[in-house]
């Protein structure tokens, strides 16, 4: 008899990935593969659309003939900030442009002239100025800049809906994506902002519906419910609000490390100077105030100075445990020795001074300095709401130094790590089920650990 199965096309920058789950949500199959970026017509690097599309279409069919499982539900979760623009006849036509291009300038400007005063604008609409990662902004763009194209559009869909458009042929909006730091969302409002409607961008916009809806299809033959797709962020914090009654947040590190606060009591704003200040909303639309750091980037960067100068193995730093000897001894007249290379920060060293006689020392060292700016990062996503739990998951939480500053310094806090690598795949296929978790939920699914602060003797 076959399995019943739920799948998931999980797609990130660099790893497409696809997942079935049981009715258990334990994970039966999963493939991984990446595709090499093509060029967009001003030279820069961008998704190959087509070629994920192929290979989307390629899998589930193979799936769907495969004796050992039945598919009874597929959803899609994929980075934000991206958008597949379509005409008439469901075809894109422009290359689904890279988050990290910069806008021309005189769009920026033209856009606050119109729409400003720039503070009020960003903090209205929760996010920094970041150019094309305000995806709404991408619309501005080529309603000015191309407009022949523009005039062609039937629906800008995000990414996570244009993969779910690829298997329903039916175009639709949900909250997560409209909610990911878009400039097109009013907050107070609870609707899109003013100036969507005035350059009747509101028109290129399929229909919302919650990010639980699901559509049910005859694909091939076979009876499917095809949920209508999630962000990343939004998915990996799902599992969490769904089985953790109590208010907490969720540190999730990797290259950035982002700090979710999905009980904010306060009107979602922002320092418009602050580009690490940034929201996304719940399925239901609710809030999420967050705050993102680059920390596994900044960590990758001095793991590999220290790497060289002390000439240990590349895996070296993995192995370190914390060391209270040490801790106490570099904080005794702490100072600080690093000067960060991806990270803007005003108590950095002015320049890298590592004159520690160990790689231990100096790593201790780089801990406690990159902790300190998590620290900063988690105070700024609670502010003032009263939160007294914190969930940690990502590449940080197996590493051991870490994790016991972390507990140290929030000794206020009840801390818990969790191992999420399916973490956005598993919350996509919990959006469209209609299964309660319950509290045990991340203990069996997650490897959920409870952390005690250390004690300082002496």
């Amino acid at each position: 008899m076959k399995k019943k199965v739920t799948a998931v096309f999980d797609i990130g920058k660099t790893n497409k990935k696809f997942f079935l789950f049981d009715k258990n949500f334990k994970e039966v199959h999963k493939e991984y593969i990446s595709f090499d970026e093509i060029k967009d017509e001003d030279g820069y690097p961008t998704e190959n659309l087509p070629v994920l599309k192929k290979w989307l279409k390629e899998v589930f069919d193979r799936v769907l003939d495969t004796k050992k499982f039945k598919v009874k539900a597929i959803n899609f979760s994929t980075y934000g900030a991206s958008l597949v623009h379509i005409d008439k006849y469901g075809k894109p036509l422009t290359p689904l442009y890279n988050y990290l291009k910069s806008l021309n300038q005189e769009i920026i400007d033209d856009f606050f002239n119109k729409y400003g005063p720039k503070e009020e604008f960003l903090k209205t609409t929760g996010c920094s100025d970041l150019s094309m990662l305000n995806s709404g902004l991408q619309l501005y763009w080529l309603k000015y800049t191309k407009p022949e194209v523009y005039k062609k559009i039937k629906y800008s869909l995000h990414l996570p809906q244009y993969l779910s458009y690829v298997f329903t042929g039916i175009p639709l909006s949900e909250y997560t994506s409209i909610g990911c730091h878009t400039a097109l969302w009013d907050y107070g409002k609870k609707d899109y902002h003013s100036w969507v409607y005035e350059e009747g961008i509101d028109k290129k916009l399929a229909p919302i519906v919650s990010t639980e809806t699901s559509i049910n299809m005859n694909y091939n033959g076979n009876r499917i419910k095809i949920g209508v797709g999630i962000h990343d962020s939004s998915a990996a914090l799902l599992p969490y609000v769904r089985s953790i009654k109590k208010k907490f947040a969720l540190i999730s590190t990797g290259t950035w490390s982002i700090v979710f606060n999905p009980f904010t009591e306060n009107p979602i704003s922002t320092d418009s100077n602050d580009k690490d200040a940034i929201n996304y909303m719940r399925i239901n639309g609710k809030p999420v105030k967050a705050s993102r750091l680059f920390l596994g980037n900044e960590y990758k960067i001095q793991v590999e100075k220290l790497r060289k100068k002390y000439s240990v193995s590349e895996d070296y730093h993995r192995s370190i445990k914390f060391n209270s000897d040490i801790f106490k001894d570099l904080i005794k007249d702490f100072k600080y020795s690093y000067k960060w290379e991806s990270i803007e920060n005003e108590d950095m060293a002015e320049t890298t001074a590592i004159s520690f006689e160990t790689h231990e020392r100096a790593y201790h060292q780089l801990m406690i300095e990159l902790v300190l700016l998590q620290i900063k990062s988690v105070k700024k996503a609670i502010g003032n709401d009263l939160i007294t739990r914190l969930y940690l998951d990502g590449g940080f939480s197996d590493n051991d130094v870490y994790t016991k500053l972390l507990s140290h310094y929030f000794r206020d806090k009840k801390l818990r790590t969790t191992k999420a690598s399916l973490g956005s795949a598993l919350g996509a296929a919990i959006s469209i089920s209609d299964t309660k978790l319950n509290s045990k939920f991340l203990r069996e699914n997650y490897a959920l650990k409870k952390h005690v602060p250390f004690i300082i003797s002496g």
